[in-house]
């Protein structure tokens, strides 16, 4: 058996794209994919101090801002009110954020030295922390409810349980160099985006240690190309989204690295997008908006 949806790559005309039928392909699969043109935006949070990360959590969306006090605000999903604000203690250099909802919490990954390390937020706002001992740059929760922390400066990955004890450590293959963002696919597998003589997204083994696909190459601007791939978001169905930081845009890709089409545009955005959240659940795609010298930045929500 197969299910039909249309493959919206440019074209003059459409047609049906082929997918197989296994165990986690769904016909409920996002509007997004069977819509022309880029997704509407349904809503714009207000515009402060640059963005560092986004991540919705029960029925909040928490927005991590580059400040002394005050960094975490939280609004409802509904109207986008703000709820309260929290300081999270001791934190050196904002760089990204993420959710868990078995653990009911928000990790906050901070790389500034001494820190270098994941503050843990309690909903009920208890704060704790650990150290990574290298460089985070993006962080994700995969499956098995563990943190993946991506360290760019010495390409690596390392997993932690919710407690912050390390699980494993992997070294990328050496062609994977300045890895921004990584997250697990669901066989275990890891989707990885980097920078540097190519601008790529990879699908990597589980050990690590090879290159299955990738999608990109030398920086640039056309259809298949990227400059400054910095985060990524997956569905249930594993189509995957990518902030292209620097062409102002976020790309869709398809489980297996094909290119689909492009989701936001630079219309769209009043300047990079540097980090992502998607809300399966509610079908919301946070894009977070920051100008080029990270003086103020605001986030953007799409409908997908």
């Amino acid at each position: 058996m197969v299910y039909l949806i249309w493959d919206l790559a440019p074209k003059c005309t459409q047609h049906p794209l082929l997918i197989s039928s296994c165990a986690h392909v769904k016909t409920d699969v996002f509007s997004v994919y069977n819509a022309v043109g880029q997704v509407p935006v349904v809503h714009t949070l207000p515009e402060g101090e640059s963005v560092a990360g986004v991540t919705s959590l029960a029925d909040e969306v928490y927005v991590l801002r580059e400040k002394e006090r005050d960094q975490v605000e939280v609004y409802d999903v509904i109207y986008y009110r703000l709820q309260r604000r929290l300081t999270v203690p001791k934190i050196r250099w904002f760089v990204d954020m993420t959710s868990c909802e078995h653990y009911r919490c928000v990790y906050i990954a901070d790389g500034g030295y001494p820190g270098k390390c994941i503050h843990r937020l309690d909903v009920q706002g208890a704060f704790t922390r650990w150290a990574v001992n290298d460089k985070p740059w993006g962080i994700s929760v995969n499956a098995a409810h563990n943190v993946l922390v991506t360290c760019g400066d010495a390409r690596k990955i390392k997993e932690f349980n919710s407690h912050g004890d390390l699980l494993r450590e992997l070294t990328l293959p050496v062609d994977v160099i300045n890895p921004q963002h990584a997250m697990h696919t669901r066989n275990g597998e890891l989707l990885v985006c980097h920078d540097d003589a190519v601008h790529r997204v990879c699908k990597i083994s589980a050990d690590g240690r090879h290159i299955i696909k990738s999608h990109g190459g030398r920086p640039g601007s056309n259809i298949g190309q990227y400059k400054g791939p910095f985060h990524l978001v997956v569905d249930n169905n594993e189509f995957v989204f990518v902030a292209d930081h620097y062409n102002h845009r976020v790309t869709l890709l398809s489980p297996t690295l094909d290119y689909i089409r492009q989701v936001v545009s630079p219309d769209d955005l009043q300047s990079d997008p540097d980090r992502l959240c998607l809300d399966i659940h509610r079908r919301r795609l946070y894009v977070v908006d920051n100008d080029i010298i990270y003086t103020t930045g605001r986030v953007v929500v799409f409908s997908v």
